[in-house]
């Protein structure tokens, strides 16, 4: 009788589950929502981390409901609803106008067990925001032009190493070279140190920086997990990095703060920014008080100043060589546009003069729209919110998702999307252009903080490698280029070998 019971109860226990999960599946169908039919498990990500990476899923997503005619769709990561956010109109709404809404990425940290996980980038609410009002001034560009020296020094060394490499070999693998180049500039940048990456390829802020984003500790199921269900994930402790990473990064800070204070060390960098916030509140003497960082804080800032800094950079610099490449009149046009530059400057490169670029500016642009090196963006909604013009309500808690890699790919936004044409975004064609249908670094009060950084750096490298060597394709050159699968950053699966040419 005692075994019957418990059949009985395990069937039940199955029945249960399995109307709980056939309810949850129908939930965008009872709230007359176009949705992608989902398969158990998996939702409609099944091949999520396994084979592909999240872009190509998206793009799949978004030409469904694109087929459609609907301004947003319906799909499931897991069990979990997730809507899609297609119309332009109505994403600059939810990321500008409405932000109050969507305040938050819904990204995982724990703030206690993993302070390193707690930057600007994932943190929440009001939290968000002070950190936010503290770290603008810090990007402005009379701070980012007193960098602008470090990273000409480091290019320069760059492109010497560049130099001997092609000396040696013609076919060189750009993505590890250009990862080496942005930990030198950030090293120096954001912590004051030679990372010496060209000397010393194995350094141990390349090595950390490789683990932080090529060797994750948990599988994108779990990952999501941890953040659909973050309450529970950081009850138990669980942790978004690596040990030794964040204890690399935490001593790395705690020794630079304490040689410069020790020593008096004032340097015109980021760091020496964030120690004026810490010891002053204040970035001048007499200037306005902005508030003063925890050392937990600026760690976790000087953590994702490197790793977000260096992948994504290093990622659109490679992908525009490669384009390049493969265009070699719009590689030339590139180089002349370069070489003006520099005969009007006396042979040198100079903030004003990098700060508009012209053609390569319009190159590189285009390269983020085909290879944005985020494909998505996510956002949770703070408070139940009425999308406009509908009966649909997004309650509290669940995300919406903005495919930024479908959209760069949509030909009605950009006809002939697989086609590289950087004259997409001469000043004309932008203007024709809803420009919330290209949002390499977001956009709204969560725009990318270091965005201007990053274009400084990517400017002057492509600037002083166009003038210094020719790139075209060689027998090792993947075309298609593959993307890693596993990467959030949408970077190359088995690097970028080009053939490189001394000038």
């Amino acid at each position: 009788m005692a075994l019957l019971e418990l059949v009985w109860l395990v069937v039940g226990l199955l029945l249960a589950a399995y109307l709980w999960i056939k309810k949850r599946f129908s939930y965008w169908k009872d709230r007359g929502v176009a949705y992608i039919e989902p398969e158990f498990p998996y939702g409609n990500f099944k091949t999520l981390g396994k084979v592909e990476h999240i872009a190509p899923i998206t793009r799949r997503h978004y030409g469904y409901f694109k087929q459609k005619g609907v301004p947003y769709g319906g799909v499931f990561m897991l069990t979990s609803p997730l809507l899609y956010i297609l119309d332009v109109k109505l994403i600059k709404t939810l990321l500008v106008k409405d932000f109050n809404y969507f305040p938050n990425r819904g990204v995982y940290f724990n703030e206690k067990d993993d302070p390193l996980s707690a930057h600007i980038f994932a943190i929440e609410g009001h939290k968000w925001k002070t950190l936010r009002n503290k770290l603008s001034p810090t990007f402005t560009s009379g701070k980012i032009k007193m960098t602008f020296p470090f990273v000409v020094e480091v290019c320069k060394r760059f492109c010497d190493h560049l130099s001997e490499v092609a000396g040696r070999e013609t076919e060189v693998e750009m993505h590890d070279l250009l990862s080496r180049y942005t930990i030198d500039v950030i090293g120096t940048c954001a912590f004051g140190i030679e990372c010496n990456s060209f000397r010393d390829p194995d350094n141990e802020f390349r090595r950390y920086g490789k683990i932080a984003f090529d060797k994750l500790p948990h599988s994108p199921l779990v990952v999501y997990l941890m953040k659909a269900f973050r309450k529970y994930a950081n009850a138990l402790g669980m942790k978004q990095l690596h040990e030794d990473v964040s204890s690399f990064f935490s001593k790395v800070v705690k020794d630079t703060i304490e040689y410069r204070e020790g020593n008096n060390i004032v340097r015109s960098d980021f760091m020496d920014l964030l120690l004026k916030l810490k010891n002053t509140g204040r970035l001048e003497d007499a200037g306005e008080e902005i508030g003063k960082l925890s050392f937990e804080e600026i760690a976790a800032q000087a953590f994702i100043f490197f790793t977000a800094g260096y992948d994504t950079s290093s990622t659109a610099m490679t992908y525009t060589l490669y384009e390049l490449a493969r265009n070699q009149e719009v590689q030339e046009k590139a180089r002349n546009c370069v070489l003006d530059i520099f005969a009007a400057n006396n042979g040198n490169l100079t903030y004003e003069s990098v700060s508009n670029m012209g053609y390569l500016d319009q190159c590189i642009n285009e390269t983020l729209r085909k290879h944005p090196p985020v494909a998505i963006l996510e956002r949770n909604a703070d408070k139940d919110y009425r999308v406009p013009g509908s009966d649909l309500i997004i309650p509290k808690g669940r995300k919406v998702m903005i495919p930024t890699y479908a959209m760069h790919h949509d030909p009605d936004h950009f006809p002939n999307p697989e086609h590289y044409d950087p004259e997409r975004f001469s000043p004309a064609e932008v203007a024709k252009r809803d420009p919330y249908c290209f949002l390499p670094f977001g956009e709204g009060p969560r725009i990318c903080i270091g965005m201007r950084f990053g274009q400084i750096q990517a400017r002057v490298g492509l600037a002083s490698l166009l003038r210094r060597f020719r790139f075209s394709v060689c027998d090792r050159t993947q075309i298609p280029v593959q993307y890693s699968r596993t990467n959030f950053i949408l970077g190359p699966a088995n690097g970028v070998w080009l053939n490189v040419e001394k000038l």
